[in-house]
């Protein structure tokens, strides 16, 4: 079977991890600065705060922009659930608005309504499936209503609005380098922003509220949701490949969009103009779901779905009224198929046999 994802790790991450084990400082040090600087500067901006995870990395930028107790976060209902937990986990209550069917990520219109209506503190974008948000009209809406934006990257590492790369945008952004991810750590995350106030206070509620680096100074409430070396030490190696891993996720993509384009019953993603997509999901869309799973199945293809459930649909969420018919449309019709760089040839050709020969539709 051809799988959906398939992590990356080479001779070079070894030596990476064996010189960390070797110097002794496995959990947060000087290699976690150094990931911190270069993934910032990836990114276009200042400063990153590395995390152990991408779900901490949005609890973290939240707190590091006051985002708490009594505030509302207008956010996507089609995600996976972190997005939503995060601002719960802030102490915040997520309020949904609805998507672009194409896209997926926020629809603009629906986002300027909710904002309106909740008189919101924040909006979280949600860069789906590796696509950017349309980062102009949310940036707008944002910056009218004098509130943070906050990216959610955690799919999107080497994606491109504008010709400039996520998590440049917002206050603060958060990315995940969880194994299936464009990139990886094993676990971890980073909150990456311009704003030196919110990269101090992130990196402080990271490690307990601790406010000076080698005292026992905490000035504010905090907790443990460090970084470790070892994962760092992983990243800086997989940094450096990463955009040759996302130029292969576009090639792959491109190979899968030219053969789905002619068969009925199936859509291809979409890559508005301006927005370079990094393909972490390939996903398409059909009424026709699970024969379409079953046939790819049968040719030797593993696919997903990338999420069957909308958020305020999930039972932590059933006390949220939330009126988001595209989302929940989408979560019936979306599957994902395999996409990432250790594809081989022969891999595609035979995910391109197998869309080609699909019957969902006769």
């Amino acid at each position: 079977m051809i799988p959906i994802a398939a992590p990356t790790f080479g001779p070079t991450e070894r030596e990476a991890v064996a010189e960390v084990l070797k110097d002794g400082t496995v959990a947060d040090g000087p290699v976690v600065r150094e990931f911190e600087a270069e993934f910032a500067s990836y990114c276009g901006v200042e400063y990153g705060a590395g995390m152990a995870n991408g779900t901490l990395a949005l609890h973290a930028a939240l707190e590091a922009l006051d985002i708490g107790a009594g505030d509302t976060v207008v956010t996507t209902p089609f995600s996976f659930v972190a997005s939503a937990n995060a601002i719960r986990l802030a102490g915040a209550t997520p309020a949904f608005a609805d998507i672009d069917p194409e896209t997926f990520a926020l629809d603009p219109h629906a986002t300027e309504r909710r904002v309106r209506e909740t008189d919101a503190d924040a909006i979280l974008a949600v860069h789906l499936y590796g696509l950017p948000a349309d980062m102009a009209a949310l940036g707008d809406i944002a910056e009218d209503a004098g509130i943070p934006l906050v990216e959610d990257a955690a799919q999107a590492h080497g994606a491109q609005y504008g010709g400039d790369p996520v998590g440049s945008f917002g206050d603060a952004a958060a990315f995940s380098f969880y194994p299936t991810k464009n990139m990886t750590t094993g676990e971890g995350g980073m909150v990456v922003t311009d704003r030196e106030d919110v990269a101090r206070r992130a990196a402080s509620f990271a490690n307990h509220g601790r406010t000076q680096d080698g005292t026992y100074a905490h000035e504010r409430l905090g907790t443990n949701y460090r970084m470790t070396s070892l994962a760092a030490a992983i990243g800086r190696v997989q940094l450096d490949k990463l955009a040759g891993w996302v130029r292969t996720r576009r090639s792959n993509a491109a190979r899968l969009t030219e053969t789905i384009e002619p068969v009925p019953g199936v859509e291809a993603p979409v890559e508005p103009d301006g927005r370079t997509h990094a393909y972490h999901q390939y996903t398409i869309r059909t009424e026709h779901r699970e024969r379409f799973r079953d046939e790819l199945a049968g040719a030797g293809v593993d696919t997903a779905i990338y999420y069957p459930t909308p958020i305020h649909q999930l039972g932590a969420y059933d006390d949220f009224d939330v009126d988001a018919p595209v989302a929940e449309r989408a979560a019936s019709e979306v599957v994902s198929l395999p996409v990432h760089p250790e594809l081989s040839a022969d891999d595609v050709e035979t995910i391109t046999a197998a869309l080609q020969q699909t019957t969902i539709e006769a």
